[in-house]
This record gives C-alpha cells, structure tokens and sequence, in this order.
C-alpha cells in the first residue's frame, strides 16, 4: 500500500512540475491524473500496492468534497453572476455527450457479439 500511495505523491508532483514548466492553463491533480492513467495504459494492469492505497483513500472522499461545497455555499453570489455560461457549458455538453455515449455503447456491444 505504500507503493501505491508513493505512486499517487509522484505522480501529483510531476503533475505540478508540468503545470509549472510547460502547462500553466491545466490544474496539477488533473495533469498528475494524466500521468497515472498513461502509466496504467502502458502496464496494462492496476498494481496491488496502488488498487489498495486507492480503496484506503476512497473512504475519505466525502471530506474531500467538503471544501468545494463549501466555496460553492459561501460564493453564491459569484455563481449566479456566472449562471448563463455555466448553463450554456452544461446544455453544450449534454448534447455532445449523450449521442456519443450512444455510438460509443452501440460499438462496443458490435465487438462484444463479434466475440461470443
């Protein structure tokens, strides 16, 4: 478990040394996101040490989501100003993501009936 909670660490901090170099437009955990999910490609597996730290740290989700629930409570006022872009981002993305979830699903249930 502490391979894989060493894993996450190094993986966010290059992450922030991306972001500082080379990437200043993209939040750090997202680019350190990134990295991991490149990493897990290219290992074709999930590492007992990191499935493990993963699982540990899935507990504590809730008190994660408990600072961006508070700035959401405490910015109110900033958030209805923002409230037009932030719903023309939400219809856009619904209708983009829908149909390709659809296409998406139709594909991969094509490639499960050509294996059986």
């Amino acid at each position: 478990m502490l391979k894989g909670l060493l894993l996450l660490v190094v993986m966010q901090a290059m992450g922030a040394l991306l972001q500082a170099l080379w990437l200043p437009m993209l939040p750090a955990p997202v680019i350190g996101l990134l990295l991991l999910l490149a990493l897990l490609v290219l290992l074709g597996r999930i590492p007992e040490s990191l499935e493990q730290a993963s699982a540990a740290l899935l507990g504590y989700l809730p008190l994660m989501l408990a600072i961006p629930a508070t700035g959401i409570v405490l910015g109110g006022d900033v958030l209805l100003a923002q409230l037009p872009a932030i719903g023309a981002g939400l219809v856009v993305s619904l209708l983009l993501c829908i149909p390709l979830c659809g296409v998406l699903m139709q594909r991969l249930m094509a490639g499960q009936r050509e294996d059986d």
